[in-house]
């Protein structure tokens, strides 16, 4: 289980080819074969603790093997810069800084995010920095249980005092009581560039994204997602691809909170050897998002089965799960997770431990299905592994049913600031054409229809014929 495996910070979730294929030969040197992505952005992997000191000797960047529970790997969402939604000051080089500048192994988990993404979750931290609209001003979301804090810090946070601030309260923790007095303490140790924060800080609802396979990034580039079903990363595959990222360039792997890992800016040019080097390795790069917008506990093979049996049966019922996520969860009441719905496990009585029972479940959604709004719904309790399927496919119509309806944001509905289109969207790797911007690389000027385009029209990405496109409906804010 988690708790028995020992982890590489991986400190935001950015890491190099170079470093990542140093730390790949320490784990060969252990002899293990695979490693495991975890929810923080880190690996995980087993290990005897006397081995620790013997394979640090042998790595060129430093990396530390940590088998101290206390010590947290920070989260940053650097992985969704330039390919998803995002602030508009908010660079990857920005994150870039901010981690280079924690010098230090923080005992508090720090979430580093931008609010106009989804695929790293923004409030799973003690210490959450937000980004505002200020240019490098952030909001902290303050929730550290153990010591009754909890709330908004009263001011916006300057970008270079991240690292100070977060210092700082984690040395102030043991003498404050609340938010108030741990904000007056900290202007009386520190010298910090708050800003007074005009409003309250906006989230907007964002369904899940696809982030798996090939996908344009830019007029010339593209970013590749890449998952494991069963969270088991075969070191050898890593390493060979880490070598292909030397060679041709690519300077950052990404890990992301869903056991799965990212690689931006890759040249065009790259593309076609990139897919060849993928498809002769039998990696598969196509899966459902039934499967991808689960969140499992690392090396638990009974959830695993779990999810692959409900999974299964939303398939075989034809039922659409986009934009919803799914976590299961053995630590019933912990309320930590960043899922829509939760499935969590009940522990058996111990009264009857020596004997084997069915376990059972309690099923809960965040309010409104977003995460972001912190409040959990017990929606069914205690019930058996047969009835989830029906109970999760009820909430999955629910969803739907109430999308538009309110309460769909965490803040407001932005439903009066949208605008839906009719566009069509490439069912192989979800590419969507729009006739109002056309499509360059095939030379398809802008305004041309979709179905004026000729029988011979591929996808720019994946190259599927025109065949392969449905009609959807997308939303753009209005101007």
């Amino acid at each position: 289980m988690n708790d028995d495996l020992h982890r590489i910070l991986i400190k935001g979730g950015v890491t190099s080819p170079g470093e990542l294929k140093d730390s790949i030969a320490m784990l060969e040197a252990a002899g293990l074969n695979e490693v495991y992505f975890g929810s923080r952005q880190d690996l995980l992997f087993p290990l005897n603790t006397h081995d620790e000191t013997s394979l640090e000797n042998i790595t060129k960047y430093n990396t530390d093997i940590i088998d101290d529970r206390s010590y947290q790997n920070i989260v940053s969402s650097y992985v969704s810069a330039d390919i998803f939604e995002m602030t508009y000051w908010l660079k990857g080089s920005t994150y870039l800084y901010i981690l280079e500048a924690f010098n230090y192994l923080p005992k508090l988990k720090i979430n580093i995010t931008d609010p106009r993404q989804r695929l790293v979750p923004l409030f799973s931290g003690n210490l959450n920095f937000i980004a505002s609209e200020q240019e490098d001003y952030w909001y902290l979301y303050i929730d550290i249980p153990n010591v009754g804090i909890s709330g908004y810090y009263p001011v916006l946070i300057y970008s270079w005092d991240i690292v100070m601030i977060s210092r700082t309260i984690e040395a102030l923790l043991d003498t404050v009581e609340d938010l108030d007095s741990l904000f007056a303490l900290l202007n009386k140790t520190i010298d910090t560039n708050n800003k007074s924060m005009e409003k309250n800080l906006e989230i907007p609802y964002l369904t899940f994204p696809y982030y798996e396979g090939m996908n344009r990034m830019g007029i010339d580039q593209y970013w590749l997602g890449l998952y494991w079903r069963n969270n088991r990363y075969d070191l050898q595959f890593l390493k060979d691809f880490c070598g292909f990222c030397l060679d041709h360039s690519i300077g950052k792997i990404c890990i992301t909170p869903w056991k799965s890992f990212v690689v931006k800016g890759i040249k065009q040019q790259h593309r076609s050897e990139l897919e060849r080097f993928i498809g002769q390795r039998g990696i598969n790069v196509r899966h459902s998002q039934l499967e991808m917008n689960w969140h499992l506990p690392v090396g638990d093979n009974d959830a695993f089965e779990l999810k692959k049996f409900l999974v299964r049966n939303f398939d075989e019922n034809d039922i659409s799960t986009y934009g919803l996520t799914f976590g299961i969860s053995n630590d019933v009441g912990k309320r930590s997770h960043f899922a829509s719905v939760i499935i969590e496990k009940n522990l058996s009585p111990t009264i009857v431990k020596d004997f084997k029972i069915r376990p059972t479940y309690n099923v809960l959604h965040y309010e409104a299905f977003d995460p972001n709004t912190q409040t959990y719904i017990s929606y069914a309790q205690d019930v058996d592994k047969v009835e989830l399927p029906g109970l999760l496919m009820e909430l999955s119509k629910k969803y739907f049913g109430q999308l538009g309806e309110g309460g769909q944001t965490s803040k407001e509905v932005l439903e009066e600031e949208t605008v839906a289109i009719q566009a069509f969207q490439c069912t192989l790797c979800l590419t969507i054409y729009d006739e109002a911007l056309g499509d360059e690389k095939n030379g398809i000027h802008a305004g041309i229809s979709f179905e004026k385009l000729p029988e011979t029209y591929v996808c720019p990405v994946c190259e599927s014929g025109k065949s392969s496109f449905q009609k959807t409906f997308m939303s753009l804010k209005k101007v």
